[in-house]
């Protein structure tokens, strides 16, 4: 299975990417539906947002009324991370259970508005971010969706910028322009690189170095993404050593320190994050987009 966040800012066509990658024949797991879900009429997540916010933030059906629960929480950090505490367990524990459920051989799409604020990435074997710039999207939101221009605006500021998200996009989808170019886009995104990806996965094998295999991205930026998912994926097991280096190849290298090397999570930590055995006590990234090696150097302590 290959994993896959998939975000961007308000009004930046991410949902038009979900569904043509879906169409494509990836599976979508929607975090804002999920989080709908778990806050539905009836539900533990709206009866501790009562209990947190008051019933007021409940409508005249039972459902919970988004316009005033928005209200409460936007220009309010405290009250936005009381409600993020109740809602984003639920959620996480939701898209498991959808993940959990897809076929082994899957390309499985998290759509996560919040990716980038929650710092996220390394959880998933590969980020796409779907990028605008800022006059595009604000003329999406008060045109499609009836936004004040100052309030289109301010939704978007209160979000990511787009530095911190270019250095999380491991594919940075430009859509300023028209569907069409978008729908190439993403069509060229799934046949160059996460089909192979995924196949590569399935069948153990690591992805062929070549020169320049990042493509036009900062390397800088490329490394350390890389960095935090080996660090994710070792978690307890492990120290990762900071350097990382060409390893001649066009392959990145890094290296590891293990203290317990037959870990069982160990494995499945390292293929959720696109890494695949290498034969030799490592593991090798099966990304053709960017390839790289993990190198067991002896262990810690």
């Amino acid at each position: 299975m290959l994993s896959v966040g998939l975000t961007g800012g308000i009004g930046s066509g991410k949902s038009t990417v979900a569904s043509r990658l879906v169409a494509l024949g990836a599976v979508l797991v929607d975090a804002d539906r999920i989080a709908r879900e778990v806050v539905a009429a009836g539900s533990e997540g709206l009866a501790r947002i009562v209990e947190a916010f008051g019933p007021e933030v409940v409508g005249a059906d039972g459902e919970l009324d988004r316009p005033r629960m928005a209200a409460v929480v936007f220009a309010d950090p405290a009250a936005r991370d009381r409600l993020n505490a109740i809602v984003h367990p639920l959620v996480r524990a939701g898209s498991a259970a959808q993940v959990a459920a897809a076929p082994s051989d899957a390309i499985v799409v998290q759509d996560v508005p919040l990716l980038v604020e929650g710092g996220m990435g390394a959880g998933f074997a590969l980020v796409v971010v779907v990028h605008a710039d800022e006059e595009v999207r604000v003329e999406r939101l008060v045109g499609s969706r009836g936004m004040a221009e100052d309030d289109a605006r301010a939704r978007i500021r209160a979000q990511a910028g787009d530095a911190q998200r270019r250095a999380a996009a491991d594919v940075l989808l430009d859509n300023s322009g028209s569907a069409a170019d978008l729908h190439a886009r993403v069509d060229a995104l799934w046949t160059g690189r996460l089909v192979p990806f995924r196949d590569n996965l399935v069948a153990g094998r690591p992805a062929v170095g070549a020169a320049g295999a990042a493509g036009d991205e900062d390397d800088a930026a490329a490394a350390a993404r890389l960095l935090a998912r080996v660090r994710a994926a070792v978690g307890e097991s492990g120290d990762v050593e900071p350097a990382v280096s060409p390893a001649g190849d066009g392959v990145v290298e890094l290296r590891v320190r293990l203290t317990d090397p037959a870990a069982p999570a160990l494995a499945e930590a390292f293929a959720r994050r696109g890494f695949v055995p290498d034969g030799d006590g490592g593991w090798a990234s099966a990304d053709p987009g960017l390839p790289a090696r993990v190198r067991t150097s002896g262990r810690a302590g």
